[in-house]
């Protein structure tokens, strides 16, 4: 499967994930009411804190499957690197799901600010959590191993259907049973378990056979040691990384009402949706950069790097500059509540810039995932880290989401002018600059000053379709002026043109 493709694939899947995700939340909050919508916002976080517990396994099992890919490991080898991981895995999902599970009454008393809804309720909601949550990480070594044998596009139909069972399915059977809380995480766990038994058929007709009559996969740990530095590297790096990107989202969890907890949700998951559509592309950039450096195609490997990040910067800076500046009409045309507007409207801006700098500031963690070598990764994200939780910790106390949102955009925007330039200048020197002002800059700063134009005409909340009119018209025109100035794209067209009239 082309790397195009595997592209094309995991963006419309993102797209439409993405999507169907944020549409269905005003059907939450309508039958629910905003306080369940903020348990929901901490089941979401509950999934991301629990991923500490992954010790840079996944991305191992991705690596080290394209390795086998790419003729660097024997079938035998291989099978038992899977097998021995996949050990480290059970082993954790059920640690860590059931340390969850017996601390729901503790996080119910003493953590959350429950208003209305019946303690036991919470309860039983966090119980059921803890097995989600358990099991959707678990699944994480088979998505490793189909992702490393560049089955994106059977990935992304899979999560399609699955994203609209999860997010659309549930609204039907809440029809049918009620719109309660325990209906809505009883289904998910249900769609949960259908996902993990997929996924674990799909990754094992992927594995390579061996002849069990001669070779002998074993249940031996010791496959581990020789992945071991790579994979703690990588959980160490994932450890901070959790630490920046969750830590006001767990403090403000318990500062915050549960139904003031659910605005904060509701804006930071439109702001994710940055983040998610850079997604794809590291999803099918890293194990073919990967194999690329290991054939020694060292050329094609920085014109994959550079060509992806362009391509983040057309998509990814677009949306964030469209979602700054109209932000309001975004919110109006969805839900077509003001009062969502009014709560969500300047948490959403301060996110989707902050979101959108990090899309571009994660490259540098490609280049360095493809040589093996993320000594400057866990440098940055530790220096990252102990200027941000300190500043975000105080903003969050102090003065609440909006603190908090202030805090992300400055470190992020310090963190691409400064660390990034110092990361290139050790592994690729001479490469930054050109990376900097060719594939980033001068696609969003025409996209910026285009979004600042069009708000300049003051556009007022209406109705919701004239609101959705100007969000598709801005954006549109936005991601347009991006494209122009892409290099990528000019050659793509100009390549085509002379194929045809040359």
């Amino acid at each position: 499967m082309s790397l195009r493709n595997n592209i094309i694939a995991n963006y419309l899947s993102q797209i439409y994930v993405t999507t169907i995700g944020i549409i269905v939340v005003p059907f939450y909050i309508m039958h629910m009411g905003a306080e369940v919508y903020g348990l929901i916002g901490f089941f979401v976080l509950m999934q991301s804190w629990l991923t500490l517990m992954d010790l840079g396994l996944t991305p191992t099992v991705v690596r080290e499957t394209a390795r086998f890919k790419g003729g660097n490991l024997t079938a035998l080898y291989f099978r038992q690197v899977v097998r021995a991981l996949s050990i480290v895995f059970w082993t954790l999902a059920v640690v860590g799901g059931s340390a969850l599970y017996f601390l729901a009454d503790t996080i119910a008393t003493s953590w959350l600010n429950i208003e209305s809804l019946a303690p036991d309720v919470v309860v039983f909601a966090l119980k059921v959590m803890a097995i989600t949550v358990a099991l959707r990480w678990l699944s994480g070594v088979f998505r490793g191993i189909i992702q490393g044998c560049e089955r994106l596009v059977w990935l992304s139909y899979f999560n399609v259907v699955l994203a609209t069972f999860r997010s659309v399915g549930v609204i039907a059977v809440m029809n049918i049973w009620g719109f309660t809380p325990n209906i809505f995480f009883t289904y998910q766990l249900i769609i949960t378990i259908l996902e993990a038994v997929i996924l674990w058929s799909t990754s094992r007709s992927l594995l390579p056979h061996i002849d069990k009559d001669i070779e002998t996969i074993g249940w031996s740990l010791k496959p581990v040691k020789s992945v071991l530095k790579f994979a703690l590297t990588i959980a160490f790096t994932a450890s901070i990384w959790l630490l920046i990107t969750q830590t006001d989202k767990m403090v403000l969890s318990g500062i915050l009402s549960l139904s003031e907890y659910g605005y904060f949700s509701l804006a930071v998951l439109v702001a994710s949706g940055i983040m998610i559509i850079s997604g794809p592309v590291s999803n099918a950039v890293l194990p073919r950069m990967t194999n690329l450096f290991a054939l020694n195609k060292h050329s094609e490997m920085l014109e994959i790097y550079r060509n992806s990040t362009q391509l983040v910067a057309i998509i990814a800076c677009s949306a964030a500059i469209t979602l700054a500046f109209f932000a309001d009409h975004l919110l109006y045309a969805w839900t077509g509540d003001e009062q969502i507007v009014q709560h969500v409207t300047p948490i959403l801006r301060l996110y989707v810039i902050g979101n959108g700098l990090l899309a571009i500031t994660s490259f540098p963690y490609y280049l360095q995932y493809a040589k093996g070598n993320l000594r400057y990764h866990l440098n940055g994200n530790l220096v990252m880290a102990g200027a941000l939780i300190p500043s975000l910790i105080f903003a969050s106390s102090n003065y609440g989401a909006i603190g908090a949102g202030y805090v992300w955009c400055a470190i992020n925007f310090m963190f691409l002018f400064f660390w990034v330039a110092y990361v290139h200048s050790k592994i690729e020197p001479g490469l930054h600059v050109k990376w900097l002002l060719n594939d980033v800059l001068v696609i969003f700063i025409p996209a910026a000053v285009t979004g600042y134009l069009l708000n300049l005409f003051d556009l007022q909340l209406q109705s919701r379709i004239t609101s959705f009119a100007i969000l598709v018209l801005c954006g549109s025109l936005i991601i347009i002026i991006s494209t122009i100035f892409s290099s990528l794209v000019r050659n793509y067209f100009v390549s085509i043109f002379n194929q045809r009239f040359g």
